[in-house]
């Protein structure tokens, strides 16, 4: 089975994208995210508001309660946000959505990006430090609260047993955290992890996001410990030809492009599927080739179990990381640790 991913952010991945979605309309995302969820694809993204309007995180939180089966993931960067309130966004959005919350990890590392932090830009190796850092940080405190560490006893009074909530105490080369985190456990562990091979802490990942050379990329991020590997994918439907111009207007990116038919991307996903397990999504634009993917495209791709069985959505179809076949993680402090939860 190869997953669906699909970028639902601003007007597209072409720069040219009609921006005729307002980034504050709440009602635009949900409406893409919805499309995304009725059609079988087990994720979407969100990046960070490239086009103004709500940061990621708050637009997978409102979500969470406007979707019921897709995962979320938002993409939040680990250098300009404190990893604490990173690490607490975070196991607040798996909360809320039940289960489904991943995180798709950003390092913005320009001055204008880091303007509001008094920060200089970093240099590569410090740069991949302080990405390793936060996202080993951000995993021990989602560990902080043993699963049971909750007790809610009415009759003692007993909000939680303090043996069970632990610190963390890291210390990495630009912060330190005491912890523990200030919520329970996140549902699934840990948050869905996912990021660009090139960030250069794969083994960290549970999904790792490969452009270029797709086949040799999978193969060295498997080989350094990801569990999964899903392709990057821009995608402009074009069955007749009349957008044409829209592509010949596309600079190269590192990630893979498709210009033409749903066929043509369907054979294009089955090769892929011999090298990774997954597919993430870049629509052109959004408006036009999000609703012609969400159509036609997840019924022939995905498993029938995956769709839904009539337009209403359960309540609930599982974790993100059950539908992805990633096991829940048992926890680093537990002071007996069983089986991982499959």
């Amino acid at each position: 089975m190869t997953h669906l991913a699909v970028e639902i952010d601003g007007p597209g991945a072409h720069p040219a994208a009609g921006h005729t979605l307002d980034p504050f309309d709440p009602d635009v995302v949900v409406r893409s995210a919805r499309l995304a969820e009725d059609a079988g694809f087990v994720l979407v993204t969100l990046a960070d508001a490239a086009q103004g309007g709500l940061e990621a995180g708050v637009r997978a939180a409102y979500l969470a309660l406007r979707t019921h089966r897709i995962g979320l993931a938002p993409t939040l960067h680990v250098t300009t946000t404190e990893p604490f309130h990173l690490a607490t966004q975070l196991a607040s959005l798996d909360h809320a959505s039940q289960g489904r919350g991943g995180w798709v990890v950003g390092a913005q590392n320009t001055a204008t990006a880091l303007a509001t932090t008094g920060r200089e830009p970093l240099e590569p190796d410090a740069l991949r430090r302080e990405v390793a850092d936060v996202v080993e940080v951000n995993r021990a405190l989602w560990d902080s609260w043993e699963d049971d560490a909750t007790i809610r006893d009415v009759a003692t009074g007993r909000f939680l047993d303090p043996d069970r909530v632990h610190h963390v105490n890291f210390t990495g080369d630009t912060f330190s955290i005491v912890g523990p985190l200030i919520t329970p456990r996140p549902p699934q562990g840990q948050v869905v992890v996912l990021g660009a091979d090139t960030l250069g802490v794969t083994g960290q990942l549970d999904i790792a996001l490969v452009g270029g050379d797709v086949a040799a990329r999978a193969a060295a991020a498997r080989a350094a410990g990801a569990p999964l590997v899903f392709a990057e994918v821009e995608v402009l439907i074009d069955e007749s030809g009349e957008r044409r111009d829209t592509a010949d207007s596309w600079a190269p990116s590192d990630r893979l492009r498709h210009v033409g038919s749903v066929a043509a991307l369907r054979d294009l996903i089955d090769r892929l599927g011999a090298t990774v397990d997954g597919v993430r999504l870049h629509p052109a634009e959004t408006a036009v080739d999000l609703p012609l993917l969400a159509e036609a495209l997840p019924a022939d791709t995905l498993p029938a179990e995956a769709l839904p069985a009539d337009a209403g959505r359960p309540a609930s179809s599982g974790t993100l990381r059950e539908r992805l076949g990633l096991p829940r993680p048992a926890n680093r402090f537990a002071a007996t640790v069983g089986e991982a939860t499959p």
